[in-house]
């Protein structure tokens, strides 16, 4: 039997995943007693990491019973796709995270853009395709700059904003006809682009109620100026000041509270996480796509700037009850710098030591206590025999600085951090945040 939390007392919790996203959420339940399938150097220094893959659903439902989980928290889309959730709660074992029917919010965004349009949510027009040849015709008789989307899961990477007609024809050909992520690409989703500022909404949900987190910001292009090819994110701050109090209530009234009305009226109530990924002009919002989890590296600075409990707020929702919990946010601002490997986003090389890292304070035992930067893992590895912490991915870092002032100083806290840090090729941005910072 699950013991209850209003006891206060230490729980056992599994996080699913392995990147600065589940680090972040690792830290922030860092209080009680936490299982990490597989985790990552920055995970094992507020857990226990156990080698077992987060898309190994059967493992993972075995591990949680084994020892005697109250709690999974289930970081990336991949297993939620896969029915992790609907396994656990078969199990009788307590999940953060939603059901395969309702992650079809994220694994299929075919189904997604019908969800909007069968109920009347703002999102940019489109139209669907399972033949490259329609596609590529359309795209020519339109004859200016449209949108291409993958259906299926690409880990962030299955949109590209064509500014040419060229470029919408190479997408297609590239996610279609090569198929270059599998299955993914058998049907594209072609869209108008929309004008404005991008912003990303989280919401998390116990079915039929939501608590809002601060809105933040991403950026996707791996360059400075957000230019180069897209990536899972390059940083990220919060607040975004384009989700202004007005915009807020317009994304909850518009959005938020029709699409769990209408996910619990078509028998696939929303447990979890939903985060919105919004296009604001003119302050009005609308949908550019719908994650079924926590963004990586939105996590990163929403964990700092939260001040409720976190293990209240993902068991309230996995319980199905939030009626007890409100958005509690921190004064200030958080700002996230991720430090990649050469290569990134393409083909990386691993292994490089990481050196600097004992120069950053990591893991700020309380981030209100003032200006703090502290270090998230994601694609690490303790290397046994140098001891050393080295690269085992693209995104390497995510170095994150919480202010209780402004998002300036939080800006040059963060960057100040990713200049002690440093191994063979390691590269970032130098401009997050400018979008909030310009004058």
């Amino acid at each position: 039997m699950s013991r209850d939390p209003a006891a206060n007392v230490r729980q056992r919790v599994l996080l699913v995943g392995g990147g600065a996203r589940e680090h972040a959420l690792a830290w922030a339940l860092r209080s009680h007693d936490l299982l990490i399938a597989p985790g990552n150097a920055g995970t094992a220094m507020v857990g226990r990491n156990v080698p077992v893959a987060a898309t190994d659903v059967a493992a993972i439902v075995e591990l949680a019973v084994r020892e005697k989980v109250d709690l999974v928290v289930v970081g990336p889309e991949a297993p939620l796709s896969m029915g992790l959730a609907d396994q656990l709660r078969n199990a009788s074992i307590r999940v953060f995270g939603p059901s395969q029917a309702a992650a079809q919010l994220e694994s299929s965004k075919v189904f997604m853009k019908e969800f909007l349009k069968r109920h009347g949510i703002a999102t940019a027009p489109f139209e669907v395709f399972d033949c490259a040849d329609k596609a590529k015709a359309y795209v020519r008789a339109q004859n200016r700059p449209l949108v291409v989307k993958a259906d299926g899961l690409c880990a962030g990477k299955g949109v590209v904003v064509a500014s040419s007609v060229d470029e919408a024809i190479e997408a297609i050909d590239r996610l279609q006809v090569g198929r270059e992520f599998g299955e993914a690409g058998a049907k594209v989703i072609i869209e108008e682009i929309l004008p404005g500022d991008e912003a990303s909404f989280h919401v998390v949900c116990d079915g039929a109620r939501a608590v809002c987190l601060v809105p933040a910001q991403d950026h996707k292009r791996v360059h400075d100026g957000d230019r180069g090819p897209n990536t899972g994110g390059m940083g990220a701050y919060a607040p975004a000041p384009v989700v202004t109090p007005q915009v807020h209530e317009r994304v909850v009234r518009d959005i938020v509270e029709p699409t769990l009305s209408a996910m619990a009226a078509e028998g696939r109530p929303f447990q979890g996480v939903l985060f919105v990924g919004l296009m604001i002009s003119d302050g009005q919002p609308s949908v550019l796509e719908f994650n079924v989890r926590f963004g990586d590296p939105e996590t990163t600075v929403l964990v700092p700037m939260y001040a409720g409990d976190w293990f209240e707020l993902l068991d309230g929702a996995a319980r199905g009850d939030l009626s007890r919990v409100h958005a509690q946010t921190r004064p200030g601002a958080a700002l996230s710098v991720v430090m990649a490997a050469e290569g990134y986003p393409g083909p990386v090389t691993t292994g490089d030591p990481i050196g600097g890292l004992g120069q950053v304070f990591a893991l700020a035992s309380d981030p209100s206590a003032g200006t703090q930067a502290f270090v998230f893992h994601a694609g690490t590895r303790h290397d046994a025999g140098s001891n050393a912490v080295v690269t085992a991915g693209g995104r390497v870092l995510a170095v994150c600085a919480y202010a209780p002032t402004t998002l300036a100083e939080a800006r040059d806290e963060a960057y100040a951090a990713v200049a002690r840090v440093h191994w063979r090729g390691e590269h970032h941005r130098s401009d997050i945040g400018h979008r909030a910072l310009v004058k």
